[in-house]
């Protein structure tokens, strides 16, 4: 007769999972033995419960599909909460297994007694604890429709000697894996949409993660309106492609015109965003557009909220809007954004690929033109977030991972390893900071244990640079962020990754062409200048007097790569004043 634990594997496998990344271990060692015993799913063993959840949130969102790990009783399925969080904020569905401990002990303070139900309440759209075999596929079911279905984490807290006890029922269960369809608003919300947008003089686009599969959409409203499209970092992968109205991304990692043109405009229409950052919205004139009814107007003023999926929406949308042939607020906020790049391009380009120490940025654009072109790049928390959004072009096919909506450190090699296995052919990039990649260095020995051809880009400047700018912005002196250098090149050898270090700028390419064309996991550690640091787009009184108290020799720019011959391209059928 199967056991609780075989029916939990054979179901999952039957449903299209594929490895459950974790560490085994007591309560939980019947169900990596029932992984053991069945064929077509495997157990990936992670050096950290915390990789395993950031792997499984990669894995689940390069693949649109249930991602699976798991954590032992009390500490184990702790270590997994931050990369739950992860996963839940950044919408990835991931089913995590909390074993716990025997049933009989739960509620005496038992050795590494926790509540697991409770803990991950917050990370979670479902967390509950199987309390008798007969729940089992019942509650797998409703955890695994709502992972997918509402798009984030679910959570079974097992009992590890329930799980060893004979299953009820049939040994597998079919998962009604059904994903949502889009959302589209009634005629009358769309007609109403329409007469704002139709008696704006000044409409401005700023687009999120949401206008996924709706690039097309957003650039025909665009052009009808003859609307600047600005972006978050979640929507840069799906928007800035091929978009002749681009005025650059906000927030603090922002550059470009985005900021002038949303606080110019008459009408700001949010696409598929949640963006957090309220300050730098103008908090007026505001319509939003969104999937997730429950973010509409949490972060602005609204003066339409509407409630569907941008792609449908729009396409609703387009027929009742009238083109508009003036172009003025366009061309100048497009003139306005080749202007601030151009403004910036100096501090960064002058002879700067033979200075030493090696700045990061033109580590970032020299990875860029080596990176193919469908290449997925996960990026560290930190600067890692600055170079990518600023240095790393997109096309449509190329995927940028991050910790965008949780901001973790330490996410940048968990992701690629998830995101190697699940997509074995492509090539996966991990940018990682020198504080990132420490946090959860141990996982280097997983590259090598299952042959994960991940490359690892090491920008070491032997300092936690966001950190450094935190404090700057603050008028402090940076204090506890710079610690002894560190060989990490020596530490990926010694852990069996082919690795080089680089010191000076003239061997960045040879060494990320070689670690690139490298058949196995590799490892490039580049020693970069600690003070090259990013100023956001919009700077505040007291962002300069902080600067002016904290900053003597600390070098400020405002590096935009590629982002300036873009904007240059879209200028050309632009006429000047």
């Amino acid at each position: 007769m199967a056991t609780v634990a075989e029916q939990l594997v054979r179901t999952l496998r039957d449903a299209g999972v594929e490895r459950i990344y974790g560490i085994v271990g007591d309560s939980l060692n019947p169900i990596v033995d029932a992984v053991r015993r069945t064929d077509g799913i495997d157990w990936v063993h992670v050096r950290h419960e915390e990789t395993a959840a950031f792997a499984a949130a990669a894995e689940a969102q390069v693949t649109g599909k249930l991602a699976v790990c798991a954590g032992s009783c009390g500490p184990g399925n702790l270590h997994l909460i931050n990369g739950l969080f992860d996963a839940h904020r950044s919408g990835a569905p991931v089913l995590a297994i909390a074993s716990h401990i025997p049933s009989n002990q739960i509620g005496t303070g038992f050795f590494q007694e926790t509540h697991p139900d409770r803990l991950f309440a917050e990370c979670s759209h479902f967390s509950e604890v199987v309390a008798d075999p007969a729940q089992l596929p019942r509650l797998l079911r409703i955890a695994t429709q709502a992972a997918v279905g509402k798009g984030g984490v679910a959570v079974l807290t097992i009992p590890g000697d329930l799980a060893d006890r004979k299953a009820t029922g049939p040994l597998t269960e079919r998962l009604p894996l059904v994903t949502p369809s889009p959302a589209v608003p009634s005629a009358e919300t769309v007609r109403e949409l329409a007469g704002l947008l139709n008696s704006g003089e000044k409409v401005m686009l700023f687009a999120g993660a949401g206008v996924r599969g709706a690039h097309d959409e957003v650039m025909a409203l665009a052009e009808k309106l003859a609307a600047p499209v600005g972006h978050s970092l979640g929507g840069k992968e799906w928007i800035q492609y091929d978009n002749p109205f681009d005025v650059g991304m906000s927030g603090l990692l922002g550059y470009g015109a985005c900021y002038d043109a949303m606080h110019e405009a008459d009408r700001i229409v949010l696409l598929g965003t949640d963006f957090p950052y309220d300050n730098f919205l103008p908090q007026a004139r505001t319509i939003q557009l969104d999937h997730d009814a429950s973010r509409l107007g949490r972060r602005t003023p609204l003066d339409l909220a509407v409630h569907g999926d941008v792609r449908e929406t729009l396409r609703a949308l387009l027929p009742l809007l009238r083109p508009r042939t003036d172009r003025a607020f366009l061309d100048r906020m497009l003139r306005e954004h080749v202007r601030k790049l151009e403004k910036v391009v100096g501090a960064y380009t002058t002879k700067i690929e033979h200075r030493r120490p090696i700045h990061p940025e033109y580590v970032a654009s020299v990875l860029d033109e080596v990176a193919a072109d469908d290449a997925v790049f996960t990026v560290d928390t930190g600067m890692g977030n600055v170079w990518a959004a600023r240095y790393l072009t997109p096309n449509g096919r190329r995927r940028v991972l991050g910790s965008f909506r949780h901001g973790s450190m330490a996410n940048a090699l968990p992701h690629a390893i998830g995101a190697q296995l699940a997509q074995p052919g492509r090539q996966v990039v991990s940018l990682s900071g020198d504080g990132g990649l420490a946090m959860l260095m141990g996982d280097l020995l997983t590259l090598p244990a299952y042959d994960v051809p991940v490359k690892v880009v090491v920008f070491n400047n032997a300092t936690l640079g966001m950190v450094k700018l935190e404090m700057l912005v603050d008028g402090l002196p940076d204090f506890g962020t710079d610690h002894a250098p560190v060989n990490f090149a020596a530490i990926a050898a010694a852990c069996g990754v082919f690795s080089e270090r680089v010191e000076d700028p003239d061997d960045v390419r040879g060494a990320l062409e070689k670690a690139f064309a490298h058949p196995g996991p590799a490892v490039v550690e580049v020693v970069t200048d600690p003070n090259a640091l990013s100023i956001p787009p919009r700077i505040t009184g007291e962002m300069v007097r902080g600067f002016a108290l904290g900053a003597t020799k600390t070098v400020l720019n405002g590096g935009v790569g590629k982002m300036v011959d873009l904007a240059r391209a879209n200028l050309r059928n632009t006429p000047r004043p």
